[in-house]
């Protein structure tokens, strides 16, 4: 259903209207020492700037702890090894001594308290990167392919990822003089009411906006889900346009069939020169039609579920100036990382690090964040890729470098072979509890050990080691991608979680609901049956998504 352009616009409309700078009164609650949070109206201005106001849930009984979280912005996931030590140094003296790699190829820092957010935000600035829209009801971090294995185009695929990030960054003259100026921009100034953003306009997106950009065979950036995907065609190492994309998202609501996740729809094919041109219309596509009275019902997926792909492809074609070609053939074989060292097409070395959820921390012997901040001060040459499966790929390593490097490494017990079980190394799991205000139940805390379970059960009925993709979110609004995944918990309640099941390898089928709610506790009487019967019925070399979308879901109804 259409949005209704009668109905009332939501709060959020309201306050973008009123200041379209964004600047709220976020200056000058940081500079009042006795105001220890931001009003509920600059918490919605905030995420514009990179950052969300949380508390620890693991303290409310003890009263709310208020702590900001802090992303940021880093096209293509790539950094030089002095911003990932500047980042690292943020995270030891302002967050909580972790970094969090992110499903959208960011590093996002927790429990900064609100009187160390400016330095934290500056700091990144001083950096070279930003956090500007890395949060909002704008265009967030554009993704870009990570691994520098396959072909020479690659680096002319993240420029044209990195143009787009800057081409469609908003233009308010409010961050910077919050965060590099620390002075409040007088709301009432007429040239600050009556500022319009020369893309956004006055009152931005409806929702957040999402890009990637990939090269098949490999999808390691799940394209499918973003509001606008372009998929690289190469011949002979040149990059020759994109196969274009529009009209995916995994945001949901529990009980509200009104929302759903959705894979983009494959519209034509564009020459690399039209790029820039596609994605500002695709963007003001959002912007004009989208649902601005209902935030679950915002998102430009559904502005395409309803009016349909000939529609999206006209429209396009029309706001870009341009024909779309028929789209030109391709295939994906698989969403996952390389990990362990391998050659790049360059003739030199990269390092794919798995990280467990994504989370940089030293732990006992394994001491990941030491050794990943000893690599980025030795060796300088070194570029910091983050995937958006939440690992880290470190890039441009000579032949001198990678011995030492190893070694450095080990010395804190990091492995660079055989770093996990199959198991662990393709899942994914959002923050969730404690920092996240919308979580119902644990996941990034509670997927490993979830994991261990099952892969014990696997071992009973005959496969051990089998790759099965997992993700875990904490709720149903799918930062993880659980939706693509195999197998997915999504969570409705503390220890209770929604089962989705048939996603697969290569990330172009979304999975479906198994169960709609199983107790943590019950895990094993509800899978162990299941995976006997995988054992037993699947065909040679079949994976675990496809047997359950060809014979499970097909005759198992939901329970």
């Amino acid at each position: 259903m259409s949005a209704d352009t009668t109905a009332k616009l939501t709060h959020n409309e309201e306050i973008k209207a009123a200041i379209p700078t964004l600047a709220g009164t976020i200056a000058a609650t940081i500079a009042d020492p006795a105001v220890d949070h931001f009003s509920d109206d600059d918490n919605q201005f905030l995420k514009f700037h990179g950052s969300y106001q949380q508390d620890d849930r693991d303290l409310r009984k003890t009263g709310k702890k208020y702590i900001m979280m802090v992303r940021g912005r880093i096209p293509g996931g790539v950094m030089t090894a002095n911003q990932y030590s500047v980042f690292d140094t943020l995270a030891t003296k302002y967050g909580n001594n972790t970094l969090r790699v992110t499903t959208r190829q960011s590093i996002q820092f927790h429990g900064v308290v609100q009187s160390n957010l400016r330095p934290v935000i500056k700091a990144i600035n001083e950096s070279l990167l930003s956090t500007l829209a890395a949060c909002g009801d704008v265009n967030r971090n554009v993704l870009a392919p990570p691994t520098p294995a396959y072909t020479k185009a690659r680096d002319q695929v993240y420029a044209y990822a990195h143009k787009v990030a800057m081409a469609l960054a908003p233009q308010t003259k409010a961050y910077h003089s919050i965060w590099i100026d620390g002075a409040q921009l007088d709301n009432d100034a007429a040239e600050n009411k009556n500022f319009v953003d020369p893309l956004y306009g006055k009152t931005y997106l409806p929702r957040k906006f999402k890009i990637a950009f990939v090269i098949p065979p490999v999808n390691d950036l799940d394209v499918f889900t973003n509001d606008l995907g372009f998929i690289a065609i190469v011949e002979n190492d040149q990059l020759v346009g994109y196969n274009l994309c529009v009209g995916g998202g995994m945001g949901r609501s529990h009980g509200n069939e009104q929302t759903y996740p959705r894979l983009a729809d494959v519209l034509g094919f564009i020459t690399p020169d039209q790029v820039v041109a596609v994605a500002k219309a695709v963007l003001t596509i959002h912007r004009d039609f989208g649902d601005r009275t209902d935030r679950k019902h915002a998102r430009l997926k559904y502005v395409i579920a309803e009016r349909g792909v000939d529609w999206a492809r006209n429209e396009v074609s029309q706001r870009a100036g341009i024909t779309l070609a028929p789209h030109k053939p391709y295939q994906f074989t698989t969403t996952g990382d390389l990990l362990d060292w391998r050659k790049a097409v360059d003739g030199r070395w990269f390092l794919g690090l798995f990280i467990e959820s994504g989370r940089i921390k030293d732990a006992g012997g394994y001491k990941l964040k030491t050794a990943l901040r000893h690599v980025a001060d030795a060796f300088k040459s070194v570029e910091f890729r983050l995937s958006a499966n939440q690992n880290i790929i470190l890039a441009n390593v000579s032949d001198d470098d990678k011995h030492p490097i190893n070694m450095l490494l080990a010395a804190y017990g990091v492995k660079t072979e055989k770093q996990t079980a199959a198991l662990h190394a393709a899942a994914m799991a959002c923050p969730a509890l404690p920092t996240c205000g919308l979580a119902l139940a644990e996941s990034e805390r509670a997927l490993p050990g979830l994991i261990d379970r099952l892969e014990k059960m696997l071992a009973e009925v005959g496969l051990a080691n089998e790759e099965i993709i997992i993700r875990s979110t904490g709720c149903p609004n799918g930062c993880a991608r659980p939706y693509m995944a195999e197998i997915a918990f999504v969570g409705k309640a503390p220890g209770r979680y929604q089962v989705w099941l048939g996603g697969d390898v290569a990330g172009t089928r979304l999975n479906r609901i198994w169960k709609d709610v199983i107790n943590e506790a019950e895990l094993e009487n509800e899978f162990r049956p299941m995976f006997t019967r995988f054992a037993q019925e699947r065909h040679p070399g079949e994976r675990f998504g496809d047997w359950c979308s060809r014979a499970l879901l097909n005759t198992t109804a939901t329970s």
